[in-house]
């Protein structure tokens, strides 16, 4: 087969585009698309509750650390005022 120069630049451009676009779209595959299994669905549903026990555990946490700061000073304000009568 005798092909010009031309001719063989517009193949092998031709063949390069085509493995670039088959390459683009073996990128846009997810497989994190693919449909999620049982076993997919309850971990996630264990993680849903283990986060909302976290959560609250946390608001716990906080509440209690505020309320023994609040009780902190109080007891604080307290000596003031007894330090301020004695004197």
């Amino acid at each position: 087969m005798n092909l010009n120069r031309s001719t063989k630049n517009q193949i092998y451009a031709a063949l390069l585009a085509a493995c670039l676009s088959s390459a683009a779209f073996a990128q846009t595959t997810d497989p994190a698309a693919a449909p999620a299994t049982h076993a997919d669905k309850k971990a996630a549903k264990e993680q849903a509750k283990a986060d909302k026990k976290a959560t609250v555990a946390q608001a716990k946490a906080d509440k209690a650390k505020t309320d023994a700061q609040a009780d902190a000073d109080k007891a604080s304000a307290d000596a003031n005022l007894k330090d301020a009568k004695k004197q």
